[in-house]
């Protein structure tokens, strides 16, 4: 099996191994979807992971990209769990394990909306966020444009696996250099220049987006050693959420992000006092 291949089955191999429990091939959330609820530190928590869907009817949604189904699933999903804990003081961790190469890209997915789909999966996980649900996003594969803000991007907290298969960015090379009008070598040039420009996931680290990035043994194979450490950063992820009681806003770290914050403090503040 290709690399492609073994990053296809990457996230529901990390939702199996940090769970603690596989998850069923097929259920209430169709069958590229693999919903988990286990334990995080001692409490609940969903571990969701979206798969590859080989037989999808739905050509363009495939390989682990989220379509017109996906974006619903993973919406109900969520939603699920917030209501399960309707009422409750201390509501479930929702963990999302991601591995998409981005949205489904296709004429029908267009004229069926998908990005009704896709925003109802973003407006689940930021409710479930402004409910008090703790939810920590977790790169293990390719986290690419819309599958990224659909699934994960909306985490009080983003880890990723520090390893060369982790990738992001807001659109692939080919598609970017296209877009450019230049070759994939040029950009890739540029993006050794430019961290905003590239996609390896140490410099997306530098931009301030990520809470913590964890390095591992064997990323497709993950070690008991490579299941503790993320495990433990996991549970810490968690434990800053309560502690911080900010389950309701996301957080980055780095200068980059408290710089945004800092602009953004000062703006707030010059509107207010009438000073534009």
């Amino acid at each position: 099996m290709g690399e492609h291949g073994i990053s296809r089955n990457r996230a529901s191999r990390w939702l199996a191994a940090l769970s603690g429990a596989p998850a069923p091939d097929s259920g209430a959330y169709g069958t590229a979807l693999r919903v988990v609820d286990a334990s995080l530190r001692g409490q609940a928590a969903r571990y969701i992971a979206l798969t590859p869907d080989p037989d999808n009817r739905f050509v363009r949604a495939r390989h682990g990209e989220v379509g017109l189904e996906q974006g619903w699933a993973l919406a109900q999903a969520v939603r699920d769990g917030m209501a399960a804990d309707a009422g409750c003081a201390d509501k479930r961790a929702i963990i999302a394990v991601i591995d998409t190469p981005g949205q489904a890209y296709g004429r029908r997915e267009e004229a069926y909306g998908i990005h009704l789909a896709l925003a109802a999966a973003v407006d689940a996980y930021a409710s479930a966020r402004l409910a008090g649900h703790p939810v920590i996003g977790l790169m293990v594969g390719q986290a690419m444009s819309g599958g990224l803000l659909a699934h994960g991007h909306q985490a009080n907290r983003l880890l990723a696996l520090d390893a060369a298969e982790v990738i992001t960015q807001a659109m692939g090379k080919q598609a970017a250099a296209q877009v450019t009008l230049r070759s994939v070598e040029a950009l890739e040039a540029l993006a050794a220049e430019l961290p905003p420009m590239a996609y390896d996931i140490r410099s997306y680290a530098g931009l301030g987006l990520l809470w913590r990035l964890l390095p591992v043994e064997a990323i497709d194979a993950p070690t008991a050693a490579d299941i503790v450490r993320v495990r433990i950063a996991l549970g810490e992820a968690l434990a800053d959420i309560r502690q911080a009681g900010d389950q309701g806003r996301r957080q980055g770290a780095g200068m980059a992000q408290r710089a945004s914050r800092l602009v953004r403090q000062r703006l707030r503040e010059q509107w207010e006092q009438g000073s534009w």
